[in-house]
């Protein structure tokens, strides 16, 4: 009861506050026939003085108090007019509307509130938030219980690890290298934790690659050699230092040894083409672009495929890159990829053979790095001396 008596008179008096401004008289402000009145007056009390110092004959000094007068009277008459009290007309149709708006502003308000509020519905302060069931919580509340948590438990590593990624999904990047900086400390270095980090100071640094997160993605990339984002955060980084070269040659490295099916494949390739043109001034020798790469409708078709059906594919696609160096023999890389294609199908003679016929078309530096790729791939080939 004492809440529904406090809220209506709250609710009048604030109604009143806004609607007693309209009825109330309104007086102009000072003009400025006013000030010249008083500026009349001076010139008045000066002239009397000059005259009984003698500084103005009484001729021209009556002269001059008849046109001050003149002049005074003028100012009095319109700044009376200026201040007289403005009164609002009197209307029954204002007053009534006044009187219905006082009455319905409170009216309306409380029974809307009737409908949809409960004054006997108690706080619910953040701690019994926290302790409702985890489906029945919204996500920031989820988080809280997680803070509140660990707040208690610092050395609890599993949850820090679990919270790292959710800050950044949060958009709190300087909150997910904390916690993942703790993950390291407690559950040890991984390549996913170094990942984490690196993205999480990435994004810190409003997507510039620091030379933190260049370190945390060379051991991400230590400890899992396999995993092709720590290089793709790498390449961009040497992008944004302005070191192309080294730049274009990972990336080169990338689309030798990746599958034929990858689907970044067409993003990399693009990448190595502008990287080119940077680098030379010019457009890229057609050596440098892999005419083998599927386009974006092939790699679509090939992860639909089956396996059988895709194994079909890729060799079409390896056949087709043979046929095209048997034209153009001078293409070093265009032979390795074909090499690491026979090895990745299975096919090690089919490499072996590939690369002698590589020796009778390439230099002795070129051949040199296809020796490289034989050795770092285990194929049994004996190089031949000149």
């Amino acid at each position: 009861m004492i809440f529904w008596i406090s809220a209506a008179f709250l609710t009048v008096v604030a109604t009143l506050l806004v609607l007693l401004p309209l009825t109330r008289r309104t007086t102009a402000s000072v003009s400025d026939n006013q000030y010249d009145v008083e500026v009349y007056r001076d010139q008045l009390r000066e002239l009397d003085a000059d005259e009984k110092r003698g500084l103005i004959d009484p001729v021209a000094g009556e002269q001059a108090r008849a046109e001050i007068g003149r002049r005074l009277l003028k100012s009095a008459k319109a700044a009376a007019i200026d201040g007289q009290v403005v009164r609002p007309a009197k209307s029954a149709t204002r007053e009534w509307m006044t009187l219905i708006t006082v009455i319905a502003i409170p009216l309306i308000s409380w029974a809307v509130y009737a409908s949809t509020g409960n004054p006997d519905l108690p706080g619910q302060p953040l701690a019994e938030r926290l302790a409702r069931p985890a489906a029945q919580s919204t996500p920031d509340e989820l988080v809280a219980r997680a803070e509140a948590h660990l707040k208690l438990n610092p050395d609890d590593g599993q949850g820090w690890e679990v919270l790292a990624p959710i800050y950044t999904r949060m958009g709190r990047p300087a909150n997910a290298v904390a916690a993942y900086q703790n993950a390291i400390r407690l559950n040890g270095d991984s390549a996913a934790r170094q990942l984490g980090l690196g993205q999480a100071l990435v994004a810190e640094a409003g997507g510039k690659i620091t030379v933190r997160a260049e370190e945390a993605f060379n051991k991400a990339l230590a400890l899992d050699p396999k995993d092709m984002r720590p290089q793709f955060y790498i390449i961009d980084g040497w992008m944004q230092q302005g070191r192309l070269t080294e730049a274009r040659d990972l990336i080169r490295k990338l689309l030798v040894e990746a599958p034929l099916d990858v689907p970044w494949r067409d993003q990399a390739q693009a990448a190595l083409t502008r990287l080119d043109t940077e680098i030379n001034g010019d457009a890229p020798d057609v050596s440098d672009v892999d005419k083998t790469a599927p386009d974006a409708a092939q790699v679509q078709a090939m992860m639909n495929a089956d396996s059988e059906s895709r194994a079909t594919m890729i060799e079409g696609m390896v056949t087709s890159l043979a046929a095209k160096l048997e034209k153009a023999p001078d293409d070093v890389e265009g032979w390795e990829k074909l090499v690491r294609s026979y090895v990745v199908l299975n096919r090690p003679n089919d490499a072996i053979e590939a690369l002698d016929r590589a020796k009778k078309a390439l230099s002795a530096e070129k051949m040199a790095r296809l020796d490289a790729v034989a050795d770092d791939l285990g194929l049994a080939y004996e190089p031949e001396n000149d």
